[in-house]
């Protein structure tokens, strides 16, 4: 194809603004995909993505329109795959913004108009969703206009459920978004937007073709990984593969390789070959880290070979993931994963649980820490239960987010007052149209469990959220430990603020209290910092009442039964063991 007939596009919107239906819809109009094949999310994969109506793997799509190639990437619009968003813009020269007209701009949004315009992105703004009784218009085009600085003749006003406009947007992405500009005669690059493993075939890359060409066969070296491969196969996807001799200037494909994990391919990276490699790399690279951490254990100690094994083939396809194994003495053996937010934590687990039947327990979620001990070593810890002797630690420095959150004006008051409760600190506020912009920052730690849920509670569910990781930061940090009848429960430290400490301590008390089942004799469930305790709650026992068999006779017969009782309640005591239910580690998540 020639390369003035490519266009490079993809689509970015908030969470459920109609993204993937806007192209399912320009699946059938360019005859891409026969109706009878046609349903409805067809670039969602994953069942996972079906139920929850959210893109987890973006999907690059080719279809044919008007003598055109246009190569269509579907995007994540979760605030966690952000990176993975950043790299897709980066492999297009234009961006379909898709903006709900019944709920308006939302932080996402925003969020991945910057994206863009930080990629120097064509943007094209389209209104969807304008067949709804709810939908506004003129208040939300007027939005659109503030935030892009264009006319109201740039916005095209779209039913992408009904397919009324779709083909006007076709049409101007062919006339408005430029064709690549890339050097044929080049030294090749590509960049690798997207990769997964496939049990078959192996490592599979998404990319897109800067300078140069890449032939079947073709010798592959990896630029910041180091690592080479063997172009096995390349093609296009429209959706399903198709293979071709070579992806040319300008195109995105596939690559069908020979590697055997996605570590040696991730994404950001360029690849060259070696019959006409190229010295300098594409910019914009950098390795994604986790932030976010959280120990998975079997119900079962004998699926604990079961779960890593599971784990380790997860992580083959997302390269993102890390984990190491953990051992806890209640909990037994199991793995601390590293993630990149609470949702990606929570699809890994859900996939865990239904593609290799395991029952998991799944302690509290945490971040890491950077510790400086006053030997003047450095240490990175993943779990409050590693932290250091605390006469042998200098300094704690815990990870500080950047976040924006876009709210209806009348909620200003409440969200602000949200955010100083999480020790946040507001910076800004500004205002698109009758929406109020308000840029925070605050520990990630804080906001970990249920801001989300809590943002929502006090908005009314019309408030959105994103945040980015900004940097670390020294605190007042201390480890809080909880005992369970004497015992130190190690999975269920945490580190908190020393403000902070004696609340959470009394709460989470309070809250085992609730879900620890009731023994035969007293358990004190208490909190404590180093050597002071600084909350305690008792369950208290169970009463059998040994008296029922004895009528009548001398008082002293009842005492002497009641004494025996207490004797062995006692000893139970020192002996007996509490059964902590699985529930007991998931405490933290609702703290309300």
């Amino acid at each position: 194809m020639n390369q003035n007939n490519i266009r490079n596009f993809c689509i970015i919107a908030h969470i459920d603004h109609g993204k993937s239906t806007l192209a399912d819809r320009m699946l059938e109009i360019t005859s891409t995909v026969q109706k009878r094949d046609m349903k409805s999310q067809l670039l969602d994969s994953m069942d996972l993505e079906r139920e929850k109506g959210i893109t987890i793997k973006l999907a690059p799509v080719r279809m044919k329109f008007n003598d055109h190639e246009l190569n269509l990437i579907d995007t994540p619009g979760h605030v966690d795959f952000s990176y993975e968003v950043s790299r897709s813009l980066q492999a297009c020269e234009g961006a379909i913004l898709v903006v709900d007209a019944s709920q308006g701009i939302q932080a996402q949004t925003l969020a991945n108009v910057y994206l863009a315009m930080a990629a120097d992105l064509t943007i094209i703004p389209v209104l969807n969703k304008i067949d709804l009784p709810a939908a506004d218009v003129p208040k939300v085009s007027a939005e659109i206009i503030n935030l892009l600085g264009c006319t109201e003749d740039d916005i095209l006003k779209i039913s992408a459920k009904t397919g009324e406009g779709v083909p006007e947007v076709l049409d101007a992405v062919v006339e408005r978004i430029s064709a690549p500009t890339g050097d044929a005669a080049k030294p090749t690059r590509a960049l690798i937007f997207d990769s997964y493993f496939d049990d078959y075939r192996g490592v599979i890359l998404y990319v897109r073709v800067i300078d140069g060409e890449i032939k079947k066969s073709d010798t592959l070296d990896m630029m910041a990984t180091e690592a080479h491969g063997l172009a096995l196969e390349v093609g296009s996807l429209s959706p399903s593969m198709k293979s071709s001799e070579s992806l040319k200037t300008g195109e995105i494909g596939y690559i069908v390789t020979n590697l055997r994990t996605t570590r040696d391919a991730r994404v950001g990276d360029t690849i060259t070959v070696k019959r006409h490699p190229a010295s300098d790399p594409l910019p914009g690279y950098k390795l994604v880290k986790p932030f976010v951490y959280a120990g998975f254990f079997p119900v079962s100690n004998d699926e604990y070979q079961a779960l890593k094994d599971a784990v380790e083939k997860l992580s083959l396809s997302d390269s993102a993931l890390q984990f190491e194994p953990e051992n806890s003495p209640v909990l037994g053996f199991g793995v601390r994963i590293g993630f990149l937010g609470l949702l990606h934590l929570d699809i890994i687990r859900e996939r865990l649980e239904r593609e290799y039947n395991l029952d998991l327990i799944v302690t509290n979620p945490s971040t890491d820490y950077h510790v400086t001990l006053s030997s003047g070593e450095e240490l990175d810890i993943k779990s409050a239960s590693n932290l250091p002797d605390v006469s042998k630690v200098e300094s704690i420095k815990e990870p500080w987010i950047r976040g924006e959150i876009v709210v209806p004006a009348v909620y200003i008051g409440s969200v602000i007052q949200l955010i100083v409760s999480k020790r946040g600190r507001q910076k800004n506020l500004s205002y698109i149209d009758e929406r109020a912009l308000i840029s925070f920052e605050a520990p990630l730690a804080n906001l970990l469990t249920d801001f989300y849920d809590q943002l929502k509670s006090v908005t009314s569910g019309y408030g959105s959220f994103n945040y980015e990781l900004d940097d670390y930061r020294e605190e007042s940090l201390v480890r809080v430990d909880f005992y369970v009848a004497g015992e130190m429960v190690d999975a269920l430290s945490v580190m908190a603020h020393r403000t902070e400490a004696d609340s959470l301590g009394r709460e989470t008390t309070k809250k085992l209290k609730e879900v620890i089942p009731r023994q035969n004799f007293q358990v004190a469930l208490q909190a404590a910092i180093g050597g002071r305790f600084i909350a305690r709650e008792d369950l208290s026992a169970y009463r059998k009442d040994v008296t029922t068999g004895l009528y009548g006779g001398d008082v002293s017969r009842k005492k002497k039964v009641l004494a025996k009782q207490a004797k062995g309640k006692k000893r139970m005591k020192r002996f007996g063991k509490v059964d902590i239910p699985s529930e007991a580690f998931m405490v933290m998540l609702k703290r309300d």
